[in-house]
């Protein structure tokens, strides 16, 4: 087994594993990939200030994310097919994450249902919705939602049609799978992986398959997903969702000072700056250059987290440090799964977590509360200097 110190080193193994069409699928991003590379880039243009002769004992990383404790300000985003890239990935990512004390967010496209992770868990978790033009199923995914005990609604609002990914395309990723031959022979290399896959008997949409109108096996369940995202959602819908739920309501897509005072004004607990990984719109800013003016259009009037481009603590203590309340990963967590199961989850939240506890300790700050910007070098055109538009 190689040394694991980074999350790169968890990318690595996970990419010798795992079926080049699923690796690919997780480290994509939409048309040319600007916004997908910017997402990490950017983190580093931030410098950390170091400090020194501060007293760094009895340090600590927990905080609360939407009034819920956490071991540190990081939740697993919500990735869909998850369960494609590991067996039963779900329910393992889950487990490490409850186990580590961060948050996980379930997948309305996930392949493990909302009820199999619930009976495979003994704590809440929170689940991410898609609005479907079957207003019915959305409602029932709502109440399953509620049944399963889930602590936090995430609903997704910048997936109302699909970014186009060059690389699944190419891949024939679809359902069912429509894979290039290139992708048959380096699936049959993969043994490890398929051995693992021909256990489970989750190898689709459990959310989706025996729940949604007519869909009841891969081939329906093709067309159905072909036409179902719902192009006219709007705020009114969202703040029905809002009522229907009745709980801690998250807004996932927020890239934008108006959007982000719209979330606020219907209610929202908290909205998450996100790009979706540079999955949707490419040319879009990264996250981390989203998020200033996000923050001085509602300041502390709804809690802001952060998704995208976060690949180590380091990224998370400036997200923090920038004014955040918390973080999503997807990728990073998903490297670690494909490449150990459970414990590569866990591993990727230890890397995480020592980044940020070390750092925030040579930065001159022993808790969550008392990091802000003092500890970060921020260029002056960060943020942009954008010409003023009509």
């Amino acid at each position: 087994m190689p040394v694991i110190t980074e999350i790169e080193d968890l990318k690595r193994i996970y990419r010798h594993r795992t079926p080049k069409m699923f690796f690919d699928y997780c480290e994509s991003g939409s048309w040319t990939e600007q916004t997908f590379r910017e997402n990490s880039s950017d983190f580093d243009k931030l410098y950390l200030r170091q400090r020194v002769a501060v007293d760094m004992t009895g340090r600590s990383t927990a905080t609360q994310m939407i009034g819920q404790d956490v071991s540190m300000p990081v939740a697993l985003a919500p990735v869909g097919s998850t369960g494609m890239q590991w067996p039963d990935g779900e329910i393992l990512a889950c487990k490490a994450a409850h186990a580590f004390g961060t948050q996980f967010t379930l997948s309305t496209m996930s392949v493990c249902s909302i009820e199999d992770v619930a009976a495979h868990v003994d704590k809440p978790f929170w689940f991410q919705l898609y609005v479907m033009r079957d207003w019915d199923f959305v409602v029932r995914m709502i109440e399953r939602a509620k049944e399963a005990k889930c602590s936090a609604l995430v609903l997704t609002l910048d997936l109302q049609i699909l970014g186009q990914r060059h690389k699944d395309l190419k891949n024939g990723l679809s359902v069912p799978l429509r894979p290039s031959l290139a992708n048959i022979f380096d699936l049959s290399t993969k043994w490890a992986w398929g051995r693992a896959m021909m256990k489970t008997p989750r190898r689709t949409f459990g959310n989706i398959v025996g729940h949604a109108k007519g869909v009841s096996n891969l081939t329906s369940l093709s067309a159905w997903t072909a036409e179902s995202f719902d192009p006219r959602l709007d705020w009114e819908k969202v703040k029905e969702i809002k009522r229907l739920w009745g709980g801690p309501l998250i807004l996932k897509g927020i890239l934008d000072a108006e959007d982000a005072k719209l979330a606020l004004n219907v209610g929202a607990d908290a909205i998450v700056v996100s790009n979706h990984g540079g999955r949707q719109l490419d040319g879009a800013l990264s996250s981390i250059r989203a998020l200033p003016s996000i923050l001085d259009a509602v300041g502390d009037k709804i809690e802001v987290h952060l998704d995208s481009g976060i690949r180590s603590g380091q990224d998370v203590l400036k997200a923090m440090a920038m004014g955040a309340k918390g973080t999503f990963i997807g990728r990073a967590a998903i490297y670690g799964l494909g490449a150990m199961g459970q414990a590569g989850v866990t591993r990727a939240l230890e890397i995480i977590h020592k980044e940020l506890d070390f750092s925030m300790a040579l930065c001159g700050r022993r808790t969550i509360d008392e990091v802000d910007r003092d500890i970060l070098l921020i260029p002056e055109d960060f943020s942009g200097k954008w010409q003023a538009t009509a």
